[in-house]
């Protein structure tokens, strides 16, 4: 929840109402501390300053409303060179509902993988199932024929070797 809040300071609405540097340098600091060096952390906060002044005078980036319309709009007047930290952070909470959406299609899919019948699977048989049903599109252009043949000849040529 945190997360959104802290996020929400990047919002260009209403002429970047709630553009707020300390909530925004918190989120890289909390939430992308991978993402940012402490160097990068201070140069943001610098960028920050700049920014607040530049961007919601612009008259292209005065007119957006999204944070995705934003990130077009800093990319097209090329400001995502000059804020470059900035439209970093704003390219990773973008991407903050593709993750989760991921995330959730997984725990979703190992509930029918592992049922009640399959709860004393090992964890690796698990994850090798599990991406098998997440990547269903991969696996149907599988054929389980050659496969099959494939590892015969494998055990034929082992029984060989001994």
């Amino acid at each position: 929840m945190e997360l959104l809040i802290l996020s929400s300071a990047l919002d260009p609405s209403d002429s970047f109402k709630s553009f707020n540097i300390d909530k925004i340098c918190s989120l890289a600091e909390r939430f992308y501390p991978q993402d940012f060096t402490p160097k990068e952390l201070h140069i943001l906060r610098c960028q920050l300053k700049l920014y607040e002044a530049d961007v919601p005078r612009h008259p292209i980036l005065q007119k957006v409303s999204t944070l995705s319309e934003l990130c077009r709009g800093l990319v097209e007047t090329k400001r995502s060179n000059r804020y470059h930290l900035i439209d970093r952070l704003i390219r990773l909470v973008l991407t903050l509902p593709v993750s989760m959406a991921t995330t959730k299609r997984a725990f979703s899919a190992m509930k029918l993988v592992k049922t009640a019948l399959r709860n004393k699977m090992e964890n690796e048989f698990v994850a090798d199932s599990m991406v098998v049903y997440v990547e269903k599109e991969l696996a149907d252009n599988i054929n389980s024929d050659v496969i099959t043949k494939d590892f015969n000849s494998l055990k034929d040529l082992r029984a060989q070797l001994q």
